[in-house]
């Protein structure tokens, strides 16, 4: 049988070889977008003087080129550990963040956080909370105490002006965080190494919170005494709708014994939740408002098992950054201890004296707000 042989037109051979040459470009042309991605990522990780990344064979290159990797460069050229950001296709200047500051580093640990709706009557998030610290019984614990009332109100109404003129989208709400109970060097009548602020005097500082228009913050040291005994020892007080509760890790020393100043306390989360759950029993027993109830940390063990605190919408919780210091080290204090162990809100707290001691300037509102996530409760002491 004869074999038919069919030869290809001199068209059709012209139309194969542009279809390979086609190919063939499409292959270099990727390969070249992904070497100049790799080049990009290398310089963000590495500094503008950094030398360049060898480019690959084409064919290499092409091999790797899946959805997956060019998204995984993408993200590499986009976000450094050191903050830096750039857009792979712009060159526009990069973006350099301080501690505290990465956005990108704030969502990876997990913020925005999903908290309870608030409900009716709630402070958080709507307005900011700028509250002075102390008592008036100690001029050297705070701004609360270290000034004439009139003198303490003015200098906070203030503050309160420059946080609004900072961030006008959040109004700005004035109180007063009293110390009612202190940690004391010494045992005391009770043997537990605190004092309580008698009643007169916590309603004086009420007072003149009402006459400021301000919340008021009961403030709890409990140097060897136990949270569970002496919280509700303060339901009077408490049982007002704008009053709210602060607890210091930094003073729960009822565990190692240890004199209050000589070590730093802890709370785990399972005190957190009882102090959360007495506060909103008071909610739904008085029918009150959702309490605001602050948490001072600025070490790592000075909270435990962060991840087992319970929200209630009852109850909104602050983790309030308490390290005094110059500016970066407030910062990396902030990241490594509120940003990178998120429950609710954050708070940060400025020293007027404390920071400043060694010639660093206070950090102004501006700076504090960028920090991410922004502060919403901030307290000066």
């Amino acid at each position: 049988m004869r074999r038919l042989y069919i030869f290809p037109s001199i068209h059709t051979l012209t139309f194969l070889l542009a279809l390979l040459a086609l190919q063939l470009y499409l292959t270099c042309c990727s390969g070249d977008q992904l070497n100049s991605r790799t080049r990009k990522a290398s310089s963000a990780e590495n500094g503008k003087n950094a030398p360049p990344v060898p480019t690959a064979p084409a064919a290499v290159t092409f091999a790797f080129q899946s959805t997956a990797s060019l998204r995984a460069i993408e993200t590499v050229s986009k976000t450094t550990e050191t903050g830096k950001t750039a857009d792979a296709g712009n060159k526009t200047p990069k973006i350099k963040y301080m501690a505290g500051e990465d956005p990108q580093f704030a969502k990876w640990k997990g913020w925005p956080v999903k908290y309870p709706t608030p409900l009716p009557g709630s402070v958080l998030p709507m307005k900011r909370v700028v509250a002075y610290y102390g008592n008036p019984l100690g001029k050297r614990m705070g701004a609360l105490g270290e000034y004439p009332k009139d003198e303490m109100l003015r200098r906070l109404k203030r503050e309160v002006v420059r946080w609004e003129a900072a961030d006008p989208s959040h109004p700005v709400q004035p109180a007063l965080h009293l110390v009612a109970v202190v940690a004391q060097g010494k045992p005391g009548k009770a043997g537990k190494y605190r004092l309580v602020t008698p009643e007169t005097v916590v309603n004086q500082v009420y007072r003149w919170a009402k006459e400021a228009d301000a919340l008021l913050f009961i403030d709890i040291q409990t140097g060897h005494d136990n949270i569970r005994t002496i919280l509700p020892r303060f339901e009077w007080i408490l049982k007002n709708p704008d009053v709210h509760l602060g607890i210091d890790p930094e003073f729960n020393l009822i565990e190692s014994k240890a004199i209050p100043g000589t070590l730093i306390g802890t709370y785990d989360a399972s005190d957190v939740n009882y102090v959360s759950g007495y506060l909103r029993d008071l909610v739904m027993k008085y029918h009150l408002p959702p309490k605001v109830l602050t948490v001072h940390r600025f070490t790592r063990n000075a909270l435990t098992n962060y991840r087992n605190i319970v929200l209630r919408p009852e109850v909104q919780i602050v983790i309030n950054m308490d390290g005094w210091g110059p500016p970066w080290l407030k910062r990396d204090s902030y990241k490594d201890y509120v940003v990178a162990e998120p429950v609710e809100f954050t708070g940060f707290k400025l020293f007027y004296h404390n920071d400043t001691r060694k010639g660093d300037p206070l950090m102004s509102p501006q700076e504090v707000l960028r920090l991410n996530p922004n502060p919403i409760f901030i307290m000066y002491q």
